[in-house]
């Protein structure tokens, strides 16, 4: 199974943008598909997450209400929209597939990172 992220790109603040990560291959249905992100110089933070079984969601507090993270079974892909983005969700943003939980040691499948700047 590969993960192939894109969609990055540079925005203003209060701008919105779209991440995709395509799924080639076959995922367990006990997997989720996740995404985390690591602004420069911290470590790799959670940030959402989907059962592939049935779809359930769950978020990082502080981007409840703000990002969405959905699927096209028909494309193999998952997107995170982003809205009323801020300077500090500056970072490189990764998709992953494991276990489920925020903790991003968890999660055995990665994709290559896409970069989102958000200028203030």
């Amino acid at each position: 199974v590969q993960l192939q992220a894109f969609g990055g790109g540079l925005v203003q603040a209060g701008g919105s943008l779209r991440l995709s990560c395509v799924v080639s291959g076959r995922i367990s249905s006990t997997y989720a598909l996740a995404w985390f992100r690591q602004a420069p110089g911290k470590e790799r933070d959670f940030v959402a997450a989907m059962w592939w079984n049935d779809g359930s969601t769950f978020y990082e507090d502080s981007v409840k209400g703000r990002f969405t993270i959905s699927r096209d079974n028909a494309k193999s892909t998952v997107y995170l929209q982003m809205n009323s983005l801020k300077p500090e969700d500056t970072a490189v943003y990764y998709c992953a597939g494991g276990s489920g939980t925020m903790t991003d040691k968890e999660y055995d499948l990665w994709g290559q990172g896409t970069l989102v700047t958000v200028s203030s």
